[in-house]
């Protein structure tokens, strides 16, 4: 049987989920599976609802839209209310810990980690948020390598900003405690 794991990444326009989603579809084929990877947003774009959503398999991908997803990161409290729906039953919920309040209402593993406050206090600005979470995917997932990861990072954003980039997948790691 082969694996198929279904993710989407939900948020606001602005706090880089089509980046993350694009970064984890990367890693993905550098760690040679099969990705599709599609997003979608508001007319207004910043601070409209935006989704990306990444389809893993090690085979083809015959369809690929999002059903029932095996992770949903929720960046937002709205993000989670719209999505909640379409997470498999025990699947994976990564929330961000301080604007998604309330996950109670939702049958699968939830983690809250508190992206945003992490990237502000450590690399001084929330704009690392998505990655910070793509690192704490990462780790409870492991449905990419971290040396993948971390080459999609380097070969996705400016030259200027690939430390910071780096720093973050790495302490959203770090805040996962396996």
């Amino acid at each position: 049987m082969h694996k198929r794991t279904e993710i989407r990444i939900a948020g606001l326009g602005g706090q880089g989920v089509v980046l993350a989603g694009q970064i984890l579809g990367r890693a993905a084929v550098y760690d040679g599976k099969k990705v599709v990877q599609t997003q979608s947003y508001g007319a207004e774009a910043r601070g409209s609802a935006a989704k990306s959503e990444v389809v893993i398999s090690d085979e083809k991908v015959g369809f690929p839209i999002v059903r029932k997803c095996n992770v949903l990161v929720a960046m937002n409290q709205a993000a989670f209310d719209k999505n909640k729906k379409d997470v498999k039953e025990n699947g994976i919920l990564i929330a961000e810990e301080d604007v998604v309040a309330k996950t109670d209402d939702v049958k699968a593993i939830v983690f809250h980690v508190p992206a945003t406050r992490t990237a502000e206090a450590e690399l001084k600005s929330k704009m690392y948020a998505n990655v910070v979470m793509l690192g704490a995917l990462t780790r409870i997932t492991a449905v990419v390598s971290n040396e993948a990861l971390e080459k999609a990072i380097i070969d996705s954003v400016p030259n200027e900003v690939k430390q910071k980039n780096l720093n973050a997948f790495r302490l959203g790691s770090q805040l996962i405690k396996q």
